[in-house]
């Protein structure tokens, strides 16, 4: 029996799709929680299984980020209909095949290995990673072939800057074989929960460019952004890091990263980031995915009960210091380095914005949505490294005074 989660398509996605076979390019833009790519994921993985030969890419700016979100989807997806994923997964090439049928998973990020290849479907997810370059090298890999039918390149994303290229160049000037689609989480509205709808329409209350974005669906004015000191680089995470930052959740994401700083730089790494996690499941992800017992864990100060049953299962865990804006003016003195497989924190860090109210009043504290990672780098650097220390001012009565007798005649 399919499980519920995957087994039902969303027909509103699936109309687009088979209503416009001529078309060639797909946009499903929109607001968290609305489902496109979760309908992607579904729609491919059914391609893979019913279309003998066919050849599908699926695509973002970095392979590390793909692995851990539309990669993970499609695995999720295909091991839920039963489909024997690991009889049939080359994990190396990053490849799932179904005799001649594939889906091949690659990041922009090594180019080289795309240059050869041509793809009845392209899935581009996070699609506003990549720039006009990208997409036309990917443009020109789309159905070369005259054996190949009806090939489609896709785009999923939300619409975080009204300038974006994705914006101006694809959703307000569609051509004829473009179809854009915009949704919201209304769409979805069965398979969210009421604690996450609840806090997607609470956004008008505290800003109101995020709530155009992830409530309503439409495109941001970048406006306000907190944090423009970082670079997106590809490293090996360290594993003996500095410290950890720490940000509980269970209908919100259970948060974890990794700092290390070199040449008092930080680099950061994204290690968790899931839904659903009760603190014993935490702990369990935690022995077996290698966190050191003995390095400091900064975690949120307002749940002490959580620290307390961690500290028990022998992890060196301390709450950690929260003024959030003097620990944002502490992160926002170094050059932060972010891991390139850090897809959520990358999410994250581009669109943490001060609060805005409609009258266009700006708060001195971050909007308090989409942020649990932002939380888990500042609990890490500001923990740790303190506040920045201000010089003291100069009395210059009494320096005067002090000196004064050097100048006497």
């Amino acid at each position: 029996m399919i499980p519920e989660r995957y087994g039902v398509i969303n027909q509103d996605f699936l109309d687009v799709m088979e209503n416009n076979p001529q078309c060639r390019k797909f946009a499903f833009y929109g607001g968290g929680g609305s489902g496109k790519s979760c309908f992607v994921g579904q729609y491919i993985s059914k391609k893979l299984i019913d279309v003998p030969n066919i050849k599908i890419l699926n695509v973002r700016k970095w392979l590390p980020a793909l692995k851990i979100s539309s990669y993970q989807l499609i695995v999720d997806i295909l091991t839920d209909w039963g489909f024997p994923v690991g009889d049939n997964h080359n994990k190396t090439d990053h490849i799932i095949t179904n005799k001649n049928a594939r889906i091949h998973f690659s990041g922009l990020d090594n180019p080289e290995k795309l240059k050869s290849a041509e793809w009845d479907i392209i899935w581009i997810e996070e699609a506003t990673d990549l720039t006009p370059e990208d997409f036309l090298q990917l443009k020109i890999r789309l159905g070369r072939s005259i054996h190949s039918k009806s090939p489609k390149l896709i785009f999923t994303f939300n619409p975080v800057d009204q300038y974006h290229w994705l914006i101006t160049d694809v959703v307000q000037r569609p051509d004829a074989v473009t179809v854009i689609h915009h949704s919201t989480y209304h769409d979805n509205y069965l398979n969210l929960s009421p604690e996450f709808i609840d806090e997607l329409e609470r956004l008008a209350e505290f800003d109101e460019n995020h709530h155009r974005v992830y409530c309503l669906g439409l495109p941001g004015v970048l406006k306000n952004i907190i944090y423009t000191n970082y670079v997106i680089e590809k490293f090996s995470p360290d594993i003996d890091p500095d410290g950890y930052g720490l940000d509980f959740g269970f209908t919100a994401p259970m948060a974890l990263c990794s700092v290390k700083f070199r040449d008092e730089q930080p680099y950061i790494t994204e290690l968790l980031y899931q839904t659903g996690m009760t603190t014993r499941d935490l702990i369990a992800w935690m022995d077996a995915n290698g966190i050191r017992k003995k390095i400091p864990i900064y975690a949120d100060s307002a749940e002490p009960d959580r620290i307390q049953e961690i500290k028990e299962a022998g992890y060196n865990i301390k709450p950690a210091k929260k003024d959030v804006v003097a620990g944002i003016d502490r992160v926002k003195s170094y050059k932060l380095h972010i891991n390139n497989g850090s897809s959520n924190l990358i999410s994250e860090i581009r669109a943490y914005k001060y609060r805005e109210n409609k009258d266009g009043r700006v708060y001195e504290e971050p909007v308090p949505f989409h942020d649990h990672l932002m939380d888990c780098m500042r609990y890490e650097i500001f923990t740790s490294r303190g506040p920045i220390k201000k010089r003291k001012p100069v009395d210059t009565v009494s320096s005067r005074a002090q000196t004064s007798h050097l100048f006497k005649i």
